[in-house]
């Protein structure tokens, strides 16, 4: 897989940032960098040649089953009845499974039958909508706790977490898995993708508690420094989070799971 800059900004130098100065994603700014994200994921799918929808950069799914997770995800949070309907057929799913497992697995079922090209339409016409719909959320409903688990261990998460961190996080995460899958380039930039794995270096910090300095190179990175001594990590900013997320591996600090 290749990086590849944006054209519109220029290269921004590595500078030091200690962790305790990386702002939480503010609710507004979790909107539009939902909705550049729901942007870039439509461009990478509408790129794609109709055999690169069978490749997998993982063996359970293929560039097909993560379209139609991040268009059931998508359609999931657009509107009420669609999010009601995947929660009560995913839990009359059988098996022990999670919860969040069994709703995608409902989310790629309901969706096989769609081509490409419908797959990529839906996502382009329903990415700007669940991206405002997202940041209208009431208050209460955003104050509401869920359980979820990390790295096997349980936590209760309220939605404005989910609805303004994990579901961005997740179609990242997913562009990169298809842009592994095909060899395609991954377009990353500073004010985009560096933000986000900001927020995510910012909440991996929190997790572990420990001092730490973490060269991330590239337009996506920077080097974050957190208290005296610790580990000295060094890393592609891409690479980091695939570890974190489980689909690396990863040793010292690099263990603590952050969710994507």
């Amino acid at each position: 897989m290749t990086f590849i800059q944006d054209e519109k900004e220029p290269e921004m130098a590595i500078t030091s940032n200690p962790i305790e100065q990386v702002p939480p994603l503010s609710r507004g700014e979790a909107a539009a960098l939902a909705a550049v994200e729901n942007t870039r994921v439509v461009e990478l799918m509408r790129s794609l040649r109709p055999e690169e929808w069978s490749k997998a950069d993982c063996p359970a799914w293929d560039v097909r089953a993560m379209a139609s997770h991040v268009l059931g995800g998508m359609e999931a949070f657009a509107t009420f009845p669609e999010f009601v309907h995947q929660m009560r057929v995913a839990a009359r799913a059988a098996g022990d499974s999670p919860f969040i497992d069994r709703m995608t697995a409902v989310q790629v079922r309901e969706r096989a039958n769609l081509t490409p090209d419908e797959v990529v339409e839906r996502l382009a016409e329903v990415g700007p909508r669940v991206a405002r719909s997202r940041q209208r959320v009431p208050s209460l409903l955003r104050r509401m706790p869920m359980k979820e688990e990390v790295g096997g261990i349980e936590e209760t998460w309220r939605m404005g977490y989910l609805l303004d961190v994990i579901l961005t996080r997740d179609t990242w995460m997913h562009r990169v898995d298809i842009a592994r899958a095909t060899g395609r380039a991954l377009v990353l930039t500073p004010d985009h993708d560096g933000r986000l794995v900001a927020d995510v270096v910012a909440e991996w910090a929190r997790r572990h508690g420990r001092p730490f300095t973490l060269s991330l190179e590239g337009p996506a990175g920077g080097v974050y420094t957190s208290g005296a001594g610790g580990e000295a990590i060094a890393l592609d900013p891409v690479e980091f989070c695939r570890i974190l997320s489980g689909r690396g591996q990863g040793t010292g600090l690099l263990t603590q799971q952050v969710p994507f």
